[in-house]
């Protein structure tokens, strides 16, 4: 049986996401994460450290100001996300206002650092040279105070506030890590010591700090830029046309059916269908198309779209929370706010990771002293175990790596549901496909043209405006294909249809007909020359339609409903990948081979209903494959369940986003392949972070207790642990689909 997919249960009423304040490492997200999932009709509470957000769920109804409390208790921020989009919008603009004004001082306070611990690098130079100090210390102290002072406030007051809701964080081993250097330094000055000065390390072990701190927000917010884009898609306001006359209102405003008018250069406010105007529209920011596509009366358009130069007279379907953008950036946030199982691990460790490590520093502190190595220099590798451990970079492998990964993904079209669906994606190794609406259209189109004199583009434009304005599925695909050779189609008179059996009418005085054999026959025309053609096309397994002109046979249109643009690239893609690729239809076996032919698939089962689809996957999934299936979500359902993942390939607005642990937002096979690169590269980052993590805790503790690494030094390499974690994770922002 397939794994469950945990948010289809998942009930938005009973619950809600909080933006949180104030953490800046894994145990402060852990603590976070504890406090809420400790409150009273909580289920669950999931905290995302990139994303500063946290997603609670309750068994009931949610209850915001008990889970707000908690967060306060804890010694945080925590403001309740708005439901709506434009508060929401203006919550979201005073926290980046915020977050920019927390830059700009933190640069301030980093150039004053630099600038007042410049001088440390002298007596740093002088003491490993002349083994004396330049710098007299009580100019040390003058020098010192107001780093230790204004930069170490808010590392003070973060811990704090972790010592207070009853945990220890990042925060505390800075303080006391720069606080004991500072104060042991500031005494050995003021009542005339003669230990060791230890200024130059609360120095730099501040500057370094912060400065990653700095780097690390960035780099995160980089990493979020995705889901960010996505919200700011949707315009705040839509011109809604009312009995007539025009009126701007708020897009919450708006309601299913209203009539929105949209001007060029304008981005779309609804998801709806075009009832007037022609446009080319880009949809790149929801449906990663690059190119901008050509919508006329009729065509679907998604809300956050990018209007060219038509006006468009739009007939809302969905909007606000229901439009495309909406339900894209929730189920992205989902994706960015799931946890894998060894990031469980990890934040078990971080738990207990502060207390340990100040236990560790008070061990080595003893043990120099032991030694006989003295107070100071005790106290100096002491201070280096402190600064060193960095629960940061643990506790920020996973999450950063799926924030990068999910919105490279989204910006793409692809959503992955959840980091469950994401590992599954990795190992897969054969990969099946639906044939109808898959790796074809889903709709016919016109393959060959047979005229009996040699002309096929005569024949076509004949056909073609016969069947000008008609809703038949093989109409339509005559007159794209005329339209689309750039063909003349003359006006046609006295149309006719004749029920069942073809179209007919007048074109340049001519009695021109369209359809079966019955059709021409019983308009007189001599159909013997066009049976055989009729013959060849039905071997093909091609649906034909005879055309004629005055009582002679002209020739045979064949139609099919041909591979998609992109299926062979995609199956040569997922082969390249080492990943065998079956293909499982319904049709017969005379209709799936010119198919899978012309796409480059050699497994073929056809004939195959929704019951034998499960049969085949589990057969598959016997010989022991991973097993991804490829389908549109709707009539495929029950082998998409089957599969080890489900990959729904949709179109845009009306894509099954839900039916699926993956979901591609454009009908493009292509894609199917891109989701499992992209799932195979995030997983390999979250690797090579928590390796990198891990092996800097376990060199770098043990290196600084045995007292190879300076205060400073550790500071440097500690900030460095967070920065280079994130900034692997941050190279998967920049994947984009081959």
């Amino acid at each position: 049986m397939n794994r469950p997919q945990p948010s289809q249960a998942f009930d938005p009423a009973a619950a809600l996401t909080l933006d949180i304040e104030g953490m800046h490492c894994a145990a402060c997200s852990a603590r976070v994460e504890k406090v809420l999932g400790a409150t009273p009709g909580v289920a669950s509470a999931v905290v995302n450290l990139p994303l500063e957000r946290a997603d609670v769920r309750f068994v009931g109804a949610p209850d915001p100001a008990a889970a707000v409390a908690a967060v306060e208790r804890a010694g945080y921020v925590a403001h309740v996300r708005p439901a709506g989009a434009a508060e929401r919008r203006q919550a979201e603009a005073g926290r980046a206002e915020a977050k920019r004004a927390d830059e700009r001082r933190t640069i301030l306070l980093l150039i004053m650092t630099a600038v007042l611990g410049a001088p440390f690098l002298v007596e740093m130079l002088g003491m490993a040279l002349a083994a004396h100090e330049v710098l007299p210390g009580w100019a040390q102290l003058l020098l010192a105070t107001p780093v230790q002072v204004l930069v170490g406030w808010r590392f003070y007051r973060g811990a704090y506030a972790a010592l207070r809701g009853g945990s220890a964080n990042m925060d505390v081993l800075v303080a006391l890590g720069t606080s004991a250097a500072f104060l042991w330094s500031a005494a050995q000055v003021v009542f005339g010591g003669h230990g060791g000065l230890y200024f130059e390390a609360s120095v730099a072990v501040l500057g370094f700090v912060l400065l990653g701190n700095l780097l690390q927000a960035r780099a995160t917010a980089g990493a979020s830029a995705a889901i960010t884009a996505l919200s700011a898609l949707t315009p705040a306001t839509a011109r809604r046309r009312v009995d007539g006359h025009d009126e701007e209102v708020a897009v919450e405003a708006l309601e299913p059916g209203d009539l929105v008018l949209v001007r060029p250069g304008e981005r779309l406010p609804v998801d709806g269908q075009i009832v007037e105007g022609e446009s080319a529209v880009d949809e790149q920011l929801v449906t990663g198309e690059s190119r901008p596509v050509a919508k006329k009366a009729g065509d679907a358009v998604v809300a956050g779209s990018l209007n060219g130069s038509g006006f468009l007279v739009v007939s809302a379907t969905a909007v606000g929370e229901d439009a495309t953008p909406a339900r894209i950036g929730r189920l992205v946030a989902r994706a960015q706010l799931a946890k894998a199982p060894v990031q469980r691990l990890v934040d078990r460790v971080t738990a207990v990771f502060v207390p340990i490590v100040v236990g560790l520093s008070v061990i080595t502190f003893v043990g120099w002293l032991i030694a006989g190595a003295g107070f100071g220099v005790s106290l100096g590798h002491a201070i280096a175990v402190l600064v060193i451990a960095c629960p940061c970079a643990l506790g920020l492998a996973t999450p950063a790596a799926l924030v990068a990964g999910a919105g490279a993904g989204a910006k793409a079209g692809i959503l992955v549901r959840d980091i469950d669906a994401l590992e599954r994606a990795a190992k897969i190794d054969a990969v099946i496909f639906d044939k109808t609406g898959t790796l074809t259209a889903g709709r016919p189109a016109l393959v060959a043209t047979e005229a009996i004199d040699g002309d096929g583009s005569r024949l076509l434009a004949l056909a073609a405006a016969i069947e000008r304005g008609s809703e038949h599925p093989l109409g339509k695909a005559v007159v794209e294909a005329a339209e689309g050779q750039g063909l003349r189609i003359h006006e046609a008179f006295n149309i006719r249809a004749h029920s069942g059996d073809g179209v007919s009418g007048e074109v340049e005085g001519a009695k021109v007909a369209v359809g079966g054999l019955r059709l021409l026959a019983s308009l007189g025309v001599h159909t013997a020359p066009i049976e055989p053609m009729l013959a060849r096309q039905a071997a093909q397994a091609r649906t034909a339609v005879a055309v004629s002109e005055g009582r002679r046979a002209k020739g045979v249109l064949a139609f099919a409903d041909a591979p998609r643009p992109s299926a062979a690239q995609a199956v040569g893609r997922l082969r390249a990948l080492g990943i065998e690729v079956v293909m499982l239809t319904g049709d017969s076996a005379e209709a799936a081979a010119p198919i899978a032919r012309a796409v480059g698939i050699s497994r073929v089962e056809a004939g195959q209903r929704p019951a034998d689809k499960l049969v085949a996957i589990e057969r598959l999934k016997a010989e022991g494959s991973r097993v991804a299936m490829v389908g549109d979500g709707v009539n495929d359902a029950p082998a998409l369940a089957a599969a080890d993942l489900g990959i729904a390939m949709g179109g845009g607005a009306d894509v099954a986003l839900e039916s699926a642990g993956v979901a591609l937002l454009r009908p493009d096979p292509a894609l199917a392949g891109a989701a499992i690169e992209l799932s195979r590269r995030t997983v390999r980052t979250i690797r090579q972070n928590l390796g990198w993590a891990f092996a800097y805790n376990v060199i770098g503790l043990p290196a600084a207790a045995f007292g190879f690494l300076s205060p400073a030094i550790a500071g440097a390499a500690m900030a460095l642990s967070s920065a280079s974690v994130v900034l692997n994770a941050l190279r998967l922002s920049r994947w984009k689909p081959e």
